[in-house]
């Protein structure tokens, strides 16, 4: 029978969910939930404790079956609302999450994109790239384009992602079996979340995908405020770095990368303090550092910055590249 073909067809179907922060949105949530195509089954709008009521516009205005409404009793930030619809979208049986932004800059028509690396088995998880064709950088301002340059070099660094051009970038899908495995009472809430949760995918070794992608830019006016988040970022992800360094290179494997990370940072270190040890004594007292107590403090140096190097090319390297949802 088509009409029980159909259907079957329809069960067989990997379910795909959309996750929606709400906070401060009201202008542009119903635009954007309009241009959510039929390929996804279930839409939850998080209102983070917003002023503006977002929760009950949506609740009022869209007759979309698909959405449901999910409510935050204070507000705990874009990382926080995330994980409130991640959760959900587990508990319903979803595949596939993605999460889009209610501020109408994510199209929603890329989610089929997003969620096609993760069903062919190439990815556990993607995210946008905004960088992908110089065309897509004209709208982006100024400020976020230095500000973005910055936070993704931050990002690589703590993440071990290294082939990522867009890590801060929040449109992002990912599979249910890593979901799972995810810790998502650690993520970080707040607008740190997309680094804390690259950070962690690379812990359980997940493969990570960029989609080319175009940002809009009208006249939404942005929650975050560079100000007040820069030292929160810069201080995570050093934090995060040196975690993922434990884990990766001395709690759950040991390498040739690992002595050379432990004995270049001890000789660039000796180099260092032995040279300016030196250098003061030198001014101090008027007497000419000699030769070999230059090469006594350069030597050490260039061979630690060497191991350094080469530490850090086998961690470029280290990207993983076999799914995790597969092996799992």
């Amino acid at each position: 029978m088509p009409g029980q073909t159909e259907q079957a067809a329809r069960a067989a179907a990997p379910a795909v969910a959309a996750v929606i922060p709400c906070y401060k949105v009201v202008s542009t949530i119903d635009g954007v939930l309009a241009r959510i195509g039929s390929e996804v089954a279930r839409i939850y709008c998080v209102d983070d404790a917003c002023p503006q009521g977002s929760g009950d516009h949506i609740a009022g205005n869209c007759v979309d079956s698909r959405v449901t409404v999910l409510r935050n009793e204070r507000n705990l930030g874009v990382g926080g609302a995330v994980m409130r619809g991640f959760v959900q979208a587990l508990a319903d049986g979803a595949d596939v999450v993605v999460k889009v932004d209610g501020d109408g800059q994510m199209d929603p028509a890329l989610i089929l994109k997003f969620v096609r690396p993760i069903l062919d088995g190439r990815a556990d998880y993607t995210k946008g790239n905004r960088f992908f064709d110089l065309a897509y950088l004209r709208p982006m301002p100024g400020i976020r384009l230095f500000g973005n340059a910055v936070l993704s070099f931050l990002t690589k660094l703590s993440t071990g992602y290294w082939n990522m051009v867009d890590p801060a970038n929040g449109y992002l899908a990912i599979h249910r079996t890593v979901l799972e495995v995810l810790p998502l009472e650690k993520i970080s809430e707040r607008y740190f979340f997309e680094s804390d949760m690259l950070f962690r995918l690379n812990i359980l070794g997940a493969v990570v995908e960029e989609i080319p992608m175009e940002s809009v830019y009208g006249d939404e006016t942005s929650n975050l405020r560079v100000r007040e988040v820069w030292g929160e970022f810069l201080f995570k992800n050093v934090a995060n770095f040196f975690k993922r360094i434990g884990y990766n290179y001395f709690l759950r494997g040991f390498s040739i990368a690992s002595v050379e990370l432990v004995i270049g940072f001890l000789l660039a270190a000796f180099g260092v303090t032995f040279g300016i040890a030196e250098w003061v004594g030198s001014f101090a007292s008027g007497v000419p550092v000699t030769a070999g107590t230059a090469m006594l403090a350069g030597l050490p140096l260039i061979l630690g910055v060497q191991l350094l190097l080469s530490f850090l090319a086998y961690d470029t390297r280290a990207v993983p590249t076999v799914p995790l949802h597969q092996r799992l």
